[in-house]
């Protein structure tokens, strides 16, 4: 079965391709979106956007200019990283769950309905799943988080934290059975077989020698991207929630194994912000080393 095609948004390879000094170097850009099927004025009218929104200046003109992050940008990129270490430390088994549910009770009034739809939004990003109307559950211990998105929102007063480790809905209190319920794990499943289907190949590319520095960039970007997706809607939990063995992990541990081949490349690409970012938050071991 061929690897699926990774969709790579222009505004995303502009935003992979910045360097640890918050410029990019749009040679490089215009050369890695030539690989990714972009073309020239796709990239140019991307450029252009992200100018007149103030996320980036521009110095020069075409491929010879040099475009710069504002701080807003450079603060907002590339995945969250504690969520992405907390993903292989769990896969290496780090993490054991102790049995707590967290659960999470809001009665916000529909005085602030956009506030209250934010919220919800927030809760089920960090990875809670609704049990009834105003009351989610995460195996994790999301606290922290939740109250900063509550305080950005200003309705940390209208909600309740509390944990258990007694939940049941019905008459089922397996928490296996509650979390293949509450969570959709055989979306969240999918999406990770397809990041594996898109990393392999690009996996036995990297393990063979002679890839250019354009080269080596359009697959960091194509695996980020597509790392991006299948971690959006993963909820993280703890392995013995889920079926065993999990496509999570597997997925986790090939593109693990690419960034530590691309993470043995010198110079041209040590300056680029997305390889720092992955060489910190995969681990050895994950990468097989």
């Amino acid at each position: 079965m061929p690897a699926p095609d990774v969709q790579v948004p222009t505004r995303t390879l502009v935003e992979a391709l910045i360097r640890t000094d918050h410029t990019v170097d749009t040679g490089e850009l215009y050369a890695t979106a030539d690989l990714l099927g972009m073309s020239d004025q796709q990239v140019r009218l991307c450029v252009k956007r992200l100018v007149t929104e103030g996320r980036f200046t521009q110095e020069g003109r075409g491929r010879k200019a040099l475009l710069r992050a504002t701080g807003a940008t450079a603060r907002s990129l590339g995945p969250d990283v504690e969520f992405v270490t907390h993903a292989f430390r769990q896969d290496a088994g780090l993490v054991p769950w102790d049995g707590t549910w967290h659960l999470v009770a809001f009665a916000v009034p529909e005085s602030i309905r956009t506030a209250r739809d934010a919220l919800r939004t927030a809760l089920t990003r960090l990875g809670g799943a609704p049990v009834q109307g105003g009351l989610y559950v995460s195996a994790n211990g999301w606290e922290p988080y939740v109250e900063e998105q509550a305080r950005q929102l200003d309705v940390l007063g209208h909600l309740t934290f509390l944990t258990t480790r007694d939940l049941r809905q019905g008459e089922e209190r397996d928490p296996v059975a509650l979390a293949r319920a509450l969570w959709p794990l055989d979306e969240i499943a999918e999406a990770h077989h397809r990041l594996a289907a898109v990393a392999r190949p690009r996996l036995r590319r990297l393990e063979e020698t002679g890839l250019t520095a354009p080269e080596r960039l359009s697959i960091a970007v194509e695996l980020a991207a597509e790392f991006s997706r299948a971690m959006e809607h993963d909820p993280l939990l703890p392995p013995e929630l889920l079926p065993q063995p999990w496509s999570g992990t597997q997925a986790r541990e090939i593109v693990a194994r690419c960034w530590s081949l691309l993470d043995t490349y010198e110079a041209a690409d040590e300056g680029i912000s997305l390889f720092q970012l992955y060489r910190d938050v995969v681990p050895p071991a994950a990468a097989g080393g």
